[in-house]
């Protein structure tokens, strides 16, 4: 452990969807200065989304220098007192790059990406066909078809493959492998939480299937090593800001954010961001799902340390919904505006958004669904269709929520003191009162957020600093500082949420078999 006279910082790498940020920590898990750089998200057929893995990772070095630059302005010293970096980022995006030269052979592909779904068609043995062994279903959703359509349609990646050249990983990996030196020895590796987001690696082992990579045609030799979300990986190299600095832990970032909420078995939280995550620990035994959700890894703390299991309802359109309001058609500028825009109204109007933009996730998963809005009436104004888009994304939550209790028992069953269901909320969009208002109205339950929404980050920071001794594990679960969180507790009657649950599967079901309307 860290001395208490001395000078002790932890920092995260959180490498998200449409951002990344770099975030310093003090030794009671407090943020002392960070950076945030948007970069440029890449359409280039209707339903496909790309990044740039080479801009990525210079986002990730102008946010470790700003980030240190600003830590030095407060006269936070974190050049001399940076014990330990965690990574946490974007799950499923695939990568291919050549381990000779370093360069991608093609762009990233995103996680909501539904280009593989004709490849999803393709595959025998039926959607559930892996989910034994990896906890997945087959869908568009998952890296190993990426990195099928990547073998069978980008001549750079059937050649690299042909010539023993090709690295395949997700953005971890990527992350990883260029810190810790790139061509120049970096590290090959994945964490047992983004393998776990892959369909290519056994739960119970946390080692890639080998029949499932037999069954895919997946060559082992171009997968990353499997470790723990807590451990030295490497150091950073001199290329980078922070040169000499271990890595010392990584976590997928849903998986980040459940760290970072402090849930323990039964405990559940959900994320909003681009997408909707809501995650519950099961335990040490993975729990097949029945209702449409995933099994997958919460979190294994170290290399001999029991792993915690997760289930997990994801969905793919949330906080994106707010961004193609405001790029797409313009009816805000900022998504801040969307709060005040939807206050304006109160109610929806009779108006239900489903954003089905590319399919649906848990727990319906239809790769055939397509966004729609319906109830829209002479009477409808921007402030109705602001207020469905918010509800919209409670109602997914409230749709996984329900599957989790009838597959998790009373083990899904979190309690408050008063002997309530209880949700912990994270990520960007819970800002929104209006957001948190609505989802406990709709949910009938209390919901908290913490006074760092930022979880996901502080995630990855716990298990950089225990795997470097800057805290144990005990003293993270009891909490490394106290913080005030803010309940918000439902205020529609029973009978009212029920009529709008009902209006909502409605809506559900008439986004079903649109896929191909606009052929």
């Amino acid at each position: 452990m860290a001395g208490e006279g001395e000078e002790v910082y932890v920092a995260a790498i959180d490498q998200g969807t449409t951002s990344t940020r770099f975030i310093v920590y003090d030794r009671h898990a407090k943020p002392v200065a960070s950076h945030q750089l948007e970069f440029k998200q890449h359409y280039p057929e209707a339903g496909w989304v790309e990044h740039d893995p080479m801009e990525i990772i210079e986002t990730v070095k102008v946010c470790m220098k700003e980030a240190v630059e600003k830590a030095k302005d407060g006269k936070f010293n974190v050049v001399a007192g940076l014990k330990a970096i965690g990574i946490t980022n974007q799950r499923e995006t695939t990568v291919m790059w050549s381990k000779s030269t370093g360069l991608p052979l093609y762009n990233a592909i995103v996680w909501m990406d539904a280009r593989t779904s004709p490849v999803c068609s393709e595959l025998s043995g039926g959607r559930t066909h892996f989910v034994e062994t990896c906890g997945l279903p087959i869908s568009t959703y998952f890296s190993a078809l990426k990195l099928l359509w990547l073998m069978e349609n980008v001549d750079a990646v059937k050649d690299a493959v042909r010539n023993s050249d090709a690295l395949f990983g997700t953005i971890d990996t990527w992350l990883i492998w260029n810190l810790t030196g790139g061509v120049h020895g970096g590290q090959h590796v994945t964490d047992c939480s983004n393998a776990s987001r892959t369909m290519l690696m056994n739960l119970k082992t946390l080692d890639w299937d080998k029949p499932a990579l037999d069954a895919l045609g997946v060559p082992a030799e171009i997968l990353p090593k499997i470790i723990s979300n807590s451990e030295k990986i490497g150091v950073v190299a001199k290329e980078f800001p922070l040169a000499g600095v271990p890595i010392s832990g990584c976590l997928g970032d849903q998986h980040a954010a459940m760290l970072g909420q402090l849930c323990r078995m039964g405990e559940a939280k959900s994320t909003y961001g681009t997408g909707a995550f809501i995650l519950l620990n099961t335990g040490e035994e993975p729990t097949q799902s029945s209702h449409g959700l995933l099994s997958t890894i919460a979190y294994k703390l170290g290399p001999t340390a029991p792993t915690n299991y997760a289930l997990e309802g994801s969905i793919a359109i949330a906080g994106a919904a707010v961004q193609w309001l405001r790029d797409s058609l313009g009816i805000i500028q900022t998504a801040a505006e969307i709060e005040k825009l939807a206050e304006t109204v109160s109610d929806s109007g009779g108006v239900y958004f489903v954003p089905a933009f590319n399919g649906l996730f848990a727990p319906w998963w239809r790769d055939d669904a397509r966004g729609i809005c319906i109830g829209i009436t002479r009477f409808t104004n921007k402030g109705h269709i602001a207020r469905a888009v918010l509800e919209s994304m409670c109602f997914q939550v409230n749709d996984v929520l329900s599957s989790m209790h009838k597959d998790a028992g009373e083990a899904g069953e979190v309690k408050s003191a008063e002997g309530e269901f209880l949700l912990r909320v994270d990520g960007g969009a819970t800002v929104n009162n209006l957001l948190m208002q609505i989802q406990a109205d709709l949910l009938g339950s209390p919901v908290m957020r913490p006074a760092d929404i930022e979880t996901t980050a502080l995630g990855a920071a716990y298990a950089a600093g225990i795997a470097a001794g800057v805290w144990t594990k005990e003293q993270v679960f009891a909490g490394l500082h106290k913080e005030n969180t803010t309940v918000f507790r439902p205020k529609l009657d029973e009978i009212h949420r029920k009529k709008r649950a009902d209006s909502w599967y409605k809506a559900v079901s008439r986004s079903f078999d649109l896929a191909d309307l606009s052929l």
